[in-house]
């Protein structure tokens, strides 16, 4: 897999529509400066993604790998590292009924890197419950064929907070798919095979989310979810040294629902900062503007 590289900042962000967001990316890709980039939702084929975004991204130093049939799915993996051995789709994939273009690998600076988009799952009583959790028992034995090969990160849309803390308040989601036990254990499970929640691991006891709905005003009240995830073996979980949510990103007009989810090894660019960056409202210093690397819902899960 060759040699690992040293301070290299990687990011997870469902992006919920890569042609929508394609200035907000292009700005983020500006001010965070990361060097690998998981995207989830692109929602563009292969020859789309790359006709939209790749003079944009050549000329900030990105390798691009893209894997999408220009419906709701659609994930890639951007590198100024290494992007080698590009691996599209999931291997056992169950389908619904067909493969679904949900996973992306490639080997960046010597970590083996996957972007993720699990299946939603909808509802419970719901065929795409069931695929979900079919989806998750592939990734799981995919997972741990790969750590026992060197340094594994798979980071994207899990669809699933891994604990109530992990909700803005669980009461609201009695019966909804994203915190049922049987997710959670599938979720475990794939942690059990040699993964970290660097994010948890960094931040145990805080409020931190990744998600918020669009609709009655969730995101300025706060209201939100933690189902985007870093997962990391523990070589290069011990390489962390900041790990936080890019809530900037999430500000404004024409936003993603999701904010990024930023990992430094080796340094920590503007320091441990952590865990939402600027933090909520209700914080004490809510109007600041997240850092660039070079300064220092009450409505229940969505149904894709």
């Amino acid at each position: 897999m060759g040699l690992p590289s040293t301070d290299v900042r990687i990011a997870t962000w469902n992006i919920n529509s890569a042609k929508a967001r394609q200035a907000r990316l292009i700005e983020w890709l500006d001010r965070a400066e990361p060097d690998v980039v998981c995207l989830q939702e692109t929602k563009l084929a292969d020859d789309a993604f790359l006709e939209l975004f790749d003079e944009d991204l050549f000329r900030r130093g990105y390798r691009v790998a893209h894997h999408g049939d220009g419906r709701w799915n659609g994930v890639a993996i951007l590198s100024r590292d290494t992007l080698d051995d590009v691996a599209r789709g999931l291997p056992g994939d169950p389908g619904f009924p067909g493969p679904e273009p949900r996973a992306i690998a490639a080997t960046c600076g010597g970590i083996r890197i996957w972007s993720l988009y699990v299946p939603n799952g909808r509802t419970i009583d719901d065929p795409h419950y069931a695929y979900k959790l079919a989806w998750l028992a592939a990734l799981r034995e995919v997972v741990a064929e790969a750590t026992t090969q060197g340094a594994v990160m798979t980071l994207g849309d899990f669809n699933i907070a891994p604990t109530d803390v992990d909700v803005w308040d669980i009461t609201q989601f009695e019966g909804a798919t994203h915190v049922t036990p049987a997710e959670r254990a599938a979720l475990a499970e794939l942690v059990d095979a040699g993964l970290i929640d660097v994010l948890r691991a960094r931040w145990p006891d805080d409020v931190v989310y990744t998600y918020w709905d669009y609709r009655q005003l969730c995101f300025p009240k706060n209201l939100g979810m933690r189902i985007d995830l870093a997962l990391a073996t523990a070589d290069v979980a011990g390489r962390v040294r900041a790990v936080w949510v890019d809530r900037a990103a999430r500000k404004g007009v024409g936003t993603s629902d999701h904010a990024p989810v930023i990992v430094d090894l080796d340094t920590a660019p503007d320091g441990d900062i952590g865990p939402m960056v600027p933090p909520p409202s209700s914080g004490s210093s809510a109007g600041q503007s997240a850092p660039g690397r070079t300064s220092s819902t009450g409505t229940g899960p969505r149904r894709r």
